[in-house]
């Protein structure tokens, strides 16, 4: 994925001011930001959901999206949403979704209804959705809110071998204490992207 001069802005607040970078194959990335710093704006454009005002996006290969808010319907189990990404993806199978679901620890609640699912349950078949069709580029927008902490490893673990299978993988978060976990990492402010030394410790 690369991007040049992206700018957007809602009325008269400029939320991107001219984003500028590279998502490279087999690259664990993150960008980190305060809340308001305009992260989801920028993952939006990025997946096609935003049209921006100004700006290129390019991508090679099939993309993953994981948004903030998770999108599920509340009177379908999880099979049943599983299902229906797989014939909306036109998958052959659902391997690729039981295996991440194994990562995960969630093979259990197939059968649950995801109004009846906690918060982190409901992050982990978002997530799930997500990679199901195996993306090449997968954009994931504080993926592991309400993870607990063995989920949260599991988690990494999963980013960890879709970077070594050759994925680009881009973690947008309000935090920054994941940052040596990263292969590349930039901090967005004021509307622009810096970039970081992910192994300095604190991202300031």
């Amino acid at each position: 994925m690369e991007v040049r001069g992206l700018h957007h802005s809602y009325r008269r607040r400029r939320v991107l001011r001219g984003i500028d970078f590279a998502l490279r194959p087999a690259v664990l990335a993150g960008i980190v930001g305060e809340n308001g710093a305009g992260k989801s704006t920028l993952l939006k454009a990025l997946s096609g959901e935003l049209r921006p005002d100004r700006g290129t996006v390019g991508r090679r290969g099939s993309l993953g999206y994981c948004p903030q808010t998770v999108v599920l319907d509340d009177a379908f189990t999880v099979r049943q949403h599983l299902d229906l990404f797989r014939a909306a993806f036109r998958l052959p199978d659902l391997r690729r979704a039981h295996e991440v679901l194994e990562t995960l620890a969630f093979t259990e609640y197939l059968d649950e209804r995801a109004g009846l699912l906690s918060g982190g349950s409901r992050q982990k078949l978002n997530l799930t959705l997500a990679l199901m069709h195996d993306p090449d580029v997968l954009l994931l927008d504080e993926p592991y809110q309400g993870f607990d902490w063995e989920t949260y490893l599991r988690f990494w673990e999963l980013a960890g071998a879709l970077r070594d299978a050759g994925r680009s993988v881009l973690v947008v978060s309000h935090l920054a204490y994941d940052a040596g976990r990263l292969d590349e990492l930039w901090r967005l402010r004021e509307g622009g992207l810096t970039r970081q030394d992910p192994r300095a410790g604190e991202v300031t």
